[in-house]
């Protein structure tokens, strides 16, 4: 057993010297290398991967800046951030400020995605998994923070509820169609206990935002005005504590199901697709990096959506278009832009649980930051609450329906993906049409 760890580590180093020398490459053939080695712990992250140390020494702050700002050509679209900064300074029109801000936020949210990718490569697949339930939607939280600071309630929900949408309709609709496409075969295949796990949780959600709406149009309130505000209130700390309870069930299921395969060397289904994309994975930058370019983007992102914000009833005007859609349409499609592509890139891979993660598990996890808003909003004396009125929760309720029939067989196919992609078309166009009666958000 001490043979087959220390044959383990000499494969791991051989590895990396292969990645890092053109000439090492022939060094790396050695016949006391033949039999498989012990498969090395998964909770470790990465079967194979780079040593802290071998890639302190390899990288540097200038290999860091490589690393992040010039492997990426969506990093090109960085400086319409700036751009609408000295718009915004100069001119003040809304009209440029808007669209410059959106597109200088898109490459800033796929590289704080990359850099929690790193960071996960070096806390191990359990601690990994937290870190991407916690920054993986980052960027439509400091929207939502930002909104909810100048009292743009509205804004808000919407925008969180178009994030929904998009991402149940939109991103996985066209997960399925690309990847029915490409894969070769009739159907794909995912893992339906977690689909069914997470429609369920979204489920929730809107039993949470169907009861102080029915409140407010039946007329029924104890004490008109406080008592939909109290139950939203209440309701957000119940929907909170399930989340948590989510997270820690899926955490501890994941190792479980981690040990059970170490233990029987592996076995089917849909979680060996995640295992075969961490199977080589390299970390790019240090693990200290990693957390500061988290911080920094965190930060950029904040800035920027400072500006998106303030912009985005000036564009409305000067467009002549509702705000609310483009809070609910405009904002989580071209604000997670990044996240889409790598969904449907993941099914075009066949690697349909991962693009369900992304999709689905996204959803789940925006859902859950409505009561957060409404929490956050209680502390800072702003009356959110989860009355998203009556047209915007019939919508969000039959998506989710709609949704989780499509996921109920753990198959999916091109005509599930149009369906999804053509429900997706009507709910946008219903959007465009829509009178918000209350779209100063007060």
């Amino acid at each position: 057993m001490a043979t087959d760890s220390a044959d383990a580590q000499r494969l791991l180093l051989g590895r990396q010297n292969s990645h890092q020398q053109a000439d090492g490459a022939d060094g790396f053939e050695d016949n006391d290398l033949a039999a498989p080695p012990e498969p090395l712990s998964r909770d470790n992250g990465a079967s194979f991967r780079r040593n802290p140390s071998s890639a302190d020494s390899s990288s540097g702050v200038f290999g860091s800046l490589k690393a992040v700002l010039l492997k990426s050509k969506l990093n090109l679209l960085i400086p319409c951030g700036f751009l609408a900064v000295l718009v915004d300074c100069l001119s003040q029109n809304k009209a440029w400020v808007f669209p410059l801000s959106l597109l200088g936020i898109i490459p800033l949210a796929e590289r704080l995605g990359f850099a929690t990718e790193q960071l996960g490569l070096y806390t191990g697949r359990t601690a990994g998994g937290l870190l991407n339930a916690t920054f993986g939607n980052a960027t439509e939280l400091v929207i939502s923070i930002h909104a909810l600071r100048s009292g743009k309630l509205r804004v808000v929900q919407q925008s969180l509820l178009g994030s929904i949408l998009s991402n149940t309709l939109l991103v996985l609709g066209c997960a399925f169609f690309g990847g029915g496409l490409t894969c070769g075969r009739t159907e794909q295949v995912f893992r339906k206990e977690d689909a069914v796990l997470n429609s369920g949780l979204l489920l929730m959600a809107v039993m949470g935002l169907v009861s102080p709406a029915m409140l407010y149009y039946t007329h029924t309130e104890a004490n008109l005005g406080e008592s939909a505000l109290a139950l939203s209130r209440f309701s957000s700390c119940v929907m909170l504590f399930a989340y948590a309870a989510f997270v820690f069930f899926e955490l501890s299921n994941s190792r479980r199901r981690d040990e059970s395969t170490e233990g029987g060397g592996g076995g089917g289904g849909g979680g060996d697709q995640a295992d075969d994309d961490c199977e080589y994975a390299f970390p790019e930058i240090t693990k200290w990096e990693a957390i500061a370019w988290l911080a920094i983007f965190t930060a950029w992102i904040s800035v920027f959506s400072d500006f998106l914000v303030g912009a985005i009833e000036g564009a409305a005007k000067a467009w002549k278009i509702p705000v609310a859609f483009i809070s609910t349409v405009l904002l989580p499609i071209v604000g997670n832009a990044a996240e889409h592509a790598s969904a449907v890139m993941f099914a075009m891979k066949d690697k349909l649980d991962l693009s369900l993660g992304v999709a689905i598990g996204s959803s789940t996890q925006i859902s859950m930051f409505i009561p957060f808003s409404v929490v956050a909003g209680w502390m800072m004396g702003q009356p959110m609450d989860l009355n998203f009125h009556l047209f915007e929760t019939a919508s969000l309720l039959i998506t989710v329906l709609v949704v989780a029939l499509l996921l109920q067989d753990g198959t999916s196919n091109c005509f599930k993906g149009l369906m999804l992609i053509l429900c997706y078309l009507i709910v946008a166009a219903s959007f465009y049409v829509y009178a918000d009666p209350n779209i100063d958000g007060v």
